[in-house]
């Protein structure tokens, strides 16, 4: 099964790819802005008409604009909640019916450790993934004996450009996330369905 990227063109998503195919895999990148529902849908479709029914999904994308909450614009505010929960239900509900009708997949939605506190000047990004991990809750209770599962990672600080600013230290590496992010697209049992996993960091 080849690896689909949907994601806006630039050097990051150049770079994955490339990476991914040093290890072998085969890849596809699929120009995508997840702000715009259209996109989202068309990437979809090229994904299924290429590929068949994904074995994994993982929702990751996301963006954060720091502000306190009577400076945060509306158009701020917007653009948050579209990336980072509106998006992953419109490409879970792009590839949910092949998957069911294949009887087997997994869906990995990247949360955050925001989900569970409150962070200053972050309220609309922990208002985002709060919100996605009750979207993946119910999402468990729908998919109960149909051979799919789904799952939250809420990972910490992890050392990435996404953290700068934010007064944190880096308490985890992105290959650690990634690991984890493999054990549960690949390995973990379906038991897991609907589960929640933090991930705090040392």
């Amino acid at each position: 099964m080849p690896l689909a990227l949907l994601g806006r063109p630039s050097s990051a998503l150049e770079d994955t790819a490339t990476a991914a195919r040093a290890s072998g895999v085969r890849v596809e990148t699929i120009a995508c802005d997840l702000e715009r529902p259209d996109e989202i849908s068309a990437a979809g479709r090229t994904v299924l008409e290429r590929h068949g029914a994904p074995e994994v999904l993982v929702n990751n994308a996301a963006v954060i604009r720091r502000a306190p909450v009577e400076d945060l614009t509306l158009g701020d505010w917007d653009e948050q909640l579209a990336v980072n929960l509106r998006a992953p239900f419109l490409t879970t509900q792009a590839f949910l019916p092949s998957m069911r009708q294949a009887g087997r997949g997994r869906i990995i939605q990247i949360s955050s450790i925001s989900a569970t506190l409150g962070t200053p000047r972050a309220s609309a990004y922990s208002a985002s993934k709060w919100g996605l991990v009750g979207f993946m809750k119910s999402l468990a209770e729908e998919l109960r004996d149909s051979g799919l599962m789904t799952v939250a990672l809420l990972p910490g600080s992890v050392d990435t450009e996404m953290l700068r600013g934010s007064g944190f230290p880096p308490r985890m590496t992105p290959d650690e996330v990634a690991r984890t992010i493999a054990y549960y697209a690949l390995d973990a049992p379906l038991a897991h369905n609907g589960g929640v996993v933090e991930m705090f960091g040392v």
